[in-house]
């Protein structure tokens, strides 16, 4: 006859310790979660300083052997048949704008540079200047006149302006800082907006 085996005590459990179960991440404290809060805060603050100095996408700037260097002269008769030379140190941000009259695109821009230049005209910390680019200046100046433009604009007939700044093609536009130097190249359409971002780029380089 087979003597029965006592049976053992029956095991049990472990106590659950105290706070989160295995496995599962614990939660930052309240002293960790306010540092990262701040640092998400100052990432951001970064990212919208970075994206109100930089030009919108839109803006096609190229590349010019004159962006950093001082601008070639802008003088001549303007197409209401005054004598005009832009300063060599103009004192504010000028764009200088090279249009045509038949330029679909110029026509595009023509009432964002009548906003531009109406929104700067009493500051004076931006002024404008036309040239007229393959374009005969009767027509040059009703495009100006239907337009509202009332900056001074250069008839350009043998191109000579033209030339000197490389521009090849209706609308090209040039930003030159107050001590005379280029700044930006834009071989496309401008908006205010688009201008002011970067004038707005160039003061933050110390330009």
């Amino acid at each position: 006859m087979t003597t029965p085996v006592a049976a053992g005590p029956t095991p049990t459990a472990p106590e659950p310790v105290s706070g989160a179960p295995a496995g599962v991440p614990t939660p930052p404290s309240r002293h960790t979660a306010r540092w990262i809060g701040i640092g998400v805060l100052v990432v951001a603050a970064g990212l919208v300083a970075v994206l109100a100095t930089r030009p919108p996408a839109s803006v096609a700037e190229v590349q010019s052997p004159l962006v950093g260097h001082a601008a070639p002269p802008v003088r001549g008769v303007t197409v209401d048949g005054h004598v005009y030379a832009l300063p060599r140190a103009p004192g504010a941000y000028t764009v200088v704008n090279f249009f045509a009259s038949w330029c679909e695109p110029c026509q595009q821009e023509g009432p964002e540079l009548v906003k531009f230049a109406f929104q700067h005209q009493q500051a004076g910390d931006a002024q404008l200047v036309g040239v007229v680019f393959d374009d005969t200046t009767p027509a040059a100046r009703s495009y100006q006149a239907t337009l509202g433009a009332t900056w001074p604009t250069l008839a350009d007939p043998k191109g000579n302006l033209a030339l000197s700044f490389g521009v090849r093609a209706p609308p090209s536009t040039f930003l030159i800082a107050p001590d005379g130097r280029v700044v930006a190249y834009i071989v496309a359409p401008v908006t205010a907006a688009d201008l002011d971002a970067l004038i707005a780029r160039a003061e933050a380089s110390g330009a």
